[in-house]
């Protein structure tokens, strides 16, 4: 079915879930563009519920599971939330998400490795994490108490797709603190104050890197949960790093390790 107009109530619909978080709560749907994002989204398991295709601008194969609805250029290019998104929007159902979820993706790691995020408030930033996440092959990304949903288009599009590669969910930090505690996860709080290096503390047992917000930092709560406190040494004028480049740090760092570990053990055997 083709669309023409601006005025189309599927054009308004669409251009609503990209603006406002609240109707993407209420009707647990959310916007994905782009072949490389939504086929990420796709493999996680999401399921379609509908497509809006460009076809001067699409190349990829006919999207199937949900009704297809082509727009010419100038629709196409009003609606999109960027430029180059290769002439494919989806709504999507929103995938479940709870800590139980993650227990699968546990379970399959020896030594699990996690992200947690303190009401980070910047899309940007979070997709920054996320990408560093992917790359560093964390199991999971739990952000707590957000003050920005998941399914943001800035989020998905500064991630490019990894939100849906990783395993992320939002949670309350109290829920988080005692799921980490439950499963033995050593929790390591980023922080300046009564710290050690990251370098000199152990992540190659089960690891959660807990980081807060440029501003405030971390809550009490977790300052008070941890196993112990880690921090970045600082050695210019300015006392913060952005977030997402903390959380690369610290991913490799635990990378590092790890991969120490095992070269020792290949030594060895």
């Amino acid at each position: 079915m083709e669309i023409t107009s601006t005025q189309n109530p599927r054009i308004k619909h669409l251009l609503s879930l990209q603006q406002k978080s609240q109707q993407r709560r209420q009707e647990g749907l959310f916007v994905v563009e782009g072949r490389r994002e939504l086929s990420h989204c796709l493999a996680a398991g999401c399921l379609p519920s509908s497509f809006f295709v460009c076809p001067e601008l699409y190349q990829g194969p006919q999207p199937e599971g949900a009704p297809v609805f082509t727009l010419p250029p100038s629709l196409y290019a009003h609606v999109a939330y960027r430029g180059s998104t290769e002439g494919i929007i989806a709504v999507m159902k929103a995938c479940p998400q709870s800590l139980e979820s993650l227990e699968p993706f546990l379970s399959a790691s020896s030594s699990p490795l996690i992200v947690v995020l303190e009401s980070v408030e910047k899309p940007g930033n979070l997709g920054a994490v996320l990408r560093s996440a992917d790359a560093a092959g964390a199991d999971a990304v739990i952000v707590c108490d957000p003050l920005t949903d998941l399914y943001n288009p800035n989020l998905i599009r500064s991630s490019l797709g990894a939100l849906f590669t990783v395993p992320t969910i939002a949670t309350s930090s109290a829920e988080c603190i005692a799921f980490l505690k439950q499963h033995h996860i050593s929790i390591l709080t980023a922080q300046l104050q009564d710290s050690h290096p990251y370098y000199a503390t152990d992540m190659r047992r089960p690891t959660a890197l807990v980081m807060g917000t440029e501003s405030t930092g971390l809550t009490d709560q977790w300052r008070q949960a941890a196993d112990a406190h880690i921090r970045i040494p600082m050695l210019g004028r300015l006392d913060s790093l952005n977030v997402s480049v903390s959380a690369a740090i610290l991913l490799y760092e635990a990378v590092r390790q790890r991969q120490i570990t095992s070269e020792e053990l290949g030594a060895k055997s």
